[in-house]
């Protein structure tokens, strides 16, 4: 990843240089990856029980 394109995504996320003092690269990555994943339709969902026999 190169610079420019770490700090696209830092501002399409809304994080601020300042905010960039307390998070580490690899935080932000993270952070951007889960974003992606919170508009995600998951079809199915496991039940309590099917968690309990797990």
């Amino acid at each position: 990843m190169t610079t420019p394109l770490f700090l696209l995504r830092c501002v399409q996320m809304g994080i601020s240089i300042r905010d960039l003092d307390l998070l580490t690269i690899g935080l932000v990555n993270d952070m951007f990856a889960e974003s992606h994943n919170d508009g995600y339709d998951y079809p199915l969902v496991a039940t309590q029980e099917q968690m309990d026999k797990f």
